[in-house]
């Protein structure tokens, strides 16, 4: 197969470009700069150019592309930021693949289970309504974006990403450290739900969504059971041997994160119950063996 993606270098699309190559399959990488190596094409999000010479022949797109929502504290230019980097993004992808003669079949479109919102210790799948806030209003106008390839006849799947168990990036690639010093601990109270995945589970779900035909609107890219953000600091200093001891209250996440605080302590149950039905079958089921894979 040859596979377009974006936001191949980010942790998510490294270890997707990994996998395929390791089976066989060509990818085309699309970047922001020239391209300076084989199997690379350019595209600019924010003008809403995407070189359709990197589409054509293609069986699968995948755009992963956006703006990390930790990577900065929420002024409201890197809100936008967040924003348009997937709205924008998303609408150049899918106005490129509706205008080829012969588009791909398939659009994987990158979402997060942030759609939902806060939903407290109520368990959610992909037929619960969109949550309020900023994260859930990002979401809604991401997958939006992508109407032009669906209106094109192009099957188009939402991954609905949960927080994917990584030491090389992402939420635990900042966890990992701090709990190997002993410094680890629950965020808040830590009642609030983990909707989690092991990487590895991540790049075969996404893999899953392209092979499988038929399936199209979202999924949820989330392990089968969620646990509390307690639970998953008491698994961490399991695998780890380390004391959990570290709690961070509440009202300093709240001045060292400023809005982005709410998400960190907020709450979202969401079931991978369209991906089990369709068949899927998780290798790490549960939080222990996300994080040994993530170690190993």
């Amino acid at each position: 197969m040859r596979i377009a993606i974006t936001g191949a270098s980010g942790l998510i699309g490294r270890a997707l470009v990994r996998s395929l190559h390791a089976d066989g399959h060509d990818t085309v990488r699309f970047v922001r700069r020239a391209p300076a190596a084989a199997g690379e094409a350019r595209w600019d999000p924010g003008s809403g150019f995407v070189d359709p010479d990197g589409l054509r022949g293609c069986d699968a797109v995948v755009h992963l592309a956006g703006a990390g929502v930790g990577d900065h504290r929420w002024t409201d230019a890197y809100k936008r930021e967040i924003r348009d980097s997937r709205v924008l993004g998303t609408a150049a992808v899918a106005r490129a693949l509706a205008a080829l003669d012969a588009p791909p079949p398939v659009l994987v479109c990158g979402s997060a289970v942030g759609y939902y919102g806060d939903t407290g210790s109520r368990a959610v799948d992909e037929s619960a309504p969109a949550g309020q806030g900023f994260l859930p209003s990002v979401c809604v106008e991401w997958e939006a974006a992508a109407a032009p390839a669906r209106d094109a006849g192009i099957r188009t799947v939402f991954a609905r990403t949960g927080l994917v168990v990584s030491a090389e990036g992402g939420a635990w690639g900042r966890l990992f450290p701090l709990f190997r010093a002993g410094l680890g601990g629950r965020l808040g109270d830590g009642r609030q739900y983990w909707p989690y995945i092991s990487m590895r589970d991540e790049v075969a779900a996404l893999r899953f969504l392209i092979d499988t035909p038929g399936l199209s609107g979202p999924f949820n890219l989330t392990a089968p059971e969620p646990l509390t953000n307690r639970e998953v600091t008491a698994a961490m200093g399991r695998v780890l041997h380390r004391p959990t001891l570290f709690a961070v209250p509440a009202p300093v996440l709240r001045v060292a994160l400023g809005e982005f605080s709410q998400d960190v302590l907020g709450s979202q149950r969401a079931l991978p119950a369209r991906l089990l039905d369709a068949g899927f079958t998780f290798a790490h089921p549960g939080i222990e063996q996300a994080l040994r894979a993530a170690l190993a």
